[in-house]
């Protein structure tokens, strides 16, 4: 196995990783194509949205519906 003959310097170091930043902070954003929100790629949305597919139902929708169902009976 190969062994470095001099311990590398921090200055070194630092210089080998300065130009890797742009991996740090940046961050890709896309748009939900059925639900238009901003989300990172190849994750699913907020509303529960992936590739067009209703993949789970969130909160805010069960308590919609618990509260349609509700109007609904009362009338």
């Amino acid at each position: 196995m190969a062994v470095p003959k001099k311990r590398t310097s921090t200055a070194r170091r630092g210089k080998r990783r300065a130009g890797q930043t742009h991996k740090l902070y940046k961050v890709e954003t896309s748009v939900c194509p059925t639900t238009k929100e901003l989300t990172l790629p190849h994750r699913v949305s907020p509303s529960g949205f992936y590739k067009g597919v209703k993949i789970f139902t969130s909160k805010a929708d069960k308590r919609a519906a618990k509260a349609a169902a509700a109007e609904t009976s009362a009338e």
